[in-house]
């Protein structure tokens, strides 16, 4: 019985262990400025929040913007890419990866409505990638500043 429960204590500190470790893995993007009405919606709510400057978004989270609003993001810090979302656009920060030593990092930006500007820094690793999605399209680049627009066809 006791053997059992040494176990069982092992196991959940490898568990608790191994969930950090993968935090690690996973990347994240600060809003470093903001005008206007800007909301986030984070992965595990259902409902939009206002945004606020120094607030922290990660893989799966959303950032909207109404008219003359906008939002400044860091991604890693900006050691990546900064990405200035314009006035009425929705953006999912749909795929934000690094491998375990860090060196390789995969990001998707998937851009619903609207307009962003994006400057990336040069990926050092040839497997690494940067892309945006739209409805139409996927755009993928290996350091650059450039913009994406997609407008409602209304």
């Amino acid at each position: 019985m006791r053997l059992l429960k040494l176990v069982i204590i092992f196991e959940i500190i490898a568990g608790l262990i191994f969930a950090a470790a993968a935090q690690d893995i996973n990347r994240s993007a600060s809003i470093d400025s903001l005008k206007g009405k800007v909301q986030v919606k984070l992965i595990n709510e259902k409902s939009w929040n206002s945004a606020k400057v120094g607030m922290i978004l990660h893989e799966g989270d959303s950032i909207r913007t109404s008219a003359g609003s906008w939002a400044f993001l860091n991604l890693d810090k900006g050691k990546t890419a900064t990405v200035e979302v314009k006035e009425n656009t929705q953006l999912l920060l749909s795929e934000l990866k690094k491998n375990d030593s860090g060196d390789v990092k995969d990001t998707l930006l998937d851009l619903a409505i609207g307009k962003i500007l994006i400057k990336v820094q040069k990926l050092r690793k040839e497997s690494s990638k940067f892309e945006v999605k739209t409805p139409t399209s996927i755009v993928g680049v290996r350091g650059t500043v450039f913009a994406v627009e997609v407008e409602n066809l209304k």
